[in-house]
């Protein structure tokens, strides 16, 4: 029982470990001619921010790259 239970955990964070480099690369925009790169969650799906955020801290310290909800004005 508990070796399932630790498959399906294991199963679960390969999910989200996947989905959310798959959020990131679709969201991510390139931001100068340095080539500096940044994550642009949509205003419409906050969500995703939220959601993403444990990872997203943890990316932004080891990359550098921000994080944010929506274009900059």
């Amino acid at each position: 029982m508990k070796i399932k239970v630790l498959i399906a955990l294991v199963i679960l964070l390969l999910l989200y470990f996947g989905s959310y480099i798959l959020v990131r690369e679709n969201y991510a925009v390139v931001l100068n001619h340095y080539g500096d790169r940044e994550v642009i969650f949509p205003d419409d799906k906050i969500y995703l921010y939220y959601f993403y955020r444990p990872l997203s801290r943890i990316d932004g310290r080891l990359t550098e790259m921000e994080f944010h909800i929506g274009q900059h004005r």
